[in-house]
């Protein structure tokens, strides 16, 4: 498919701001399943510097700062991506031997997947996590049949609802009350594999979704979305990561379908805020937040009708103190 997204971010602020320092994660990722063909930033007003730089995870961040007094701050991504579909992987490896090759052992080759069975600031390893994950974990069981019976449980246990948490509702939160959004069942996801001992990494990135029959597709309708890559370590280098969503229960070699572009990925939410930062003034501020994701080239390659009424996703936002005011866009659907 050929995938065009806007990405539009607007902050009007009360009182104007005086400075501020941003870093954008707005720039999709390019892998075996996605082309990059064309990306613009646009901000206003313009920055005093901007740089683009790898994180350590390999996404592209933008830094950008501000040193005029703007009561406004609108950011725009402009990105055509092209998803090409990939045959389903076949993995074998016993969830037990994965876990156990990971554990720390004198001498042992390091694994860079192994830093992904550690908690994170959204991620915490409870108990709750492992029983809730404890069934699919059938003793023999491969890894990749264990993450999709995951999977499939909490898209069949848990009830989408925008209203039920919040960017800073904890995981463990949602897992009891078993509501939430996109971001909740990711992180819940993730927190379920790795108090098993497996690694698994937070994908941040955009669904197509189509209108209603008969109505016609708003422009700033879709957002951002949120799912689950995890690691099967017998398939070749450069290809070991399966993306699960459980969200719409799919899942697929580089991304869950041609439908899907992935923006970028960490450990969790924290790592890949679409755009978060450091402001001084603007006591109150209100986020405005448009994303459209639109067929350019109507190329469906997987058999699939893209964004059908099935899949879910939206986005959220919020605010905290701490020094200035940092701010942070959420993934959240």
């Amino acid at each position: 498919m050929l995938l065009q997204i806007t990405h539009h971010t607007r902050y009007d602020y009360q009182p104007a701001v005086e400075t501020a320092q941003h870093v954008a994660y707005l720039q999709p990722l390019q892998h075996a399943g996605q082309s990059l063909l064309s990306h613009a930033l646009t901000i206003q007003p313009q920055p005093a510097q901007q740089r683009n730089t790898l994180d350590v995870y390999g996404n592209t961040r933008c830094f950008f700062s501000l040193e005029v007094l703007h009561p406004v701050l609108e950011v725009q991504a402009m990105s055509i991506v092209s998803t090409t579909a990939h045959v389903r992987p076949s993995s074998a490896l016993p969830w037990e031997q994965l876990r156990d090759r990971l554990r720390y052992q004198a001498h042992a080759p390091f694994e860079a997947a192994s830093e992904f069975v550690f908690a994170s600031p959204f991620v915490p390893r409870r108990p709750e996590f492992a029983g809730y994950a404890r069934p699919s974990f059938v003793a023999g069981s491969s890894v990749l049949d264990v993450a999709i019976d995951l999977m499939d449980r909490i898209h069949t246990d848990f009830t989408y609802d925008s209203e039920s948490t919040q960017i800073n509702t904890p995981a463990l939160q949602a897992l009891e009350q078993r509501k939430g959004v996109c971001q909740d069942f990711a992180h819940i996801m993730l927190a379920c594999l790795r108090s098993m001992g497996l690694p698994a990494r937070y994908v941040s990135g955009y669904l197509l979704t189509q209108p209603a029959p008969g109505e016609v597709k708003l422009v700033g309708s879709d957002a951002s979305h949120a799912w689950v890559s995890v690691y099967l370590g017998d398939l070749p280098e450069g290809q070991r990561w399966v993306d699960l969503d459980p969200t719409n229960n799919r899942w697929g070699w580089f991304a869950p379908g041609v439908d899907y572009v992935t923006l970028a990925t960490g450990r969790d939410f924290s790592d890949v805020s679409p755009l978060r930062g450091v402001i001084h003034g603007g006591a109150s501020h209100t986020l405005t937040v448009g994303v459209t994701v639109e067929d350019i080239r109507s190329d469906n390659t997987d058999g699939k009708t893209p964004g059908s009424a099935s899949q879910t996703q939206g986005q959220g936002q919020s605010q905290s103190m701490a020094g200035g005011m940092s701010q942070s866009q959420s993934a959240i659907n």
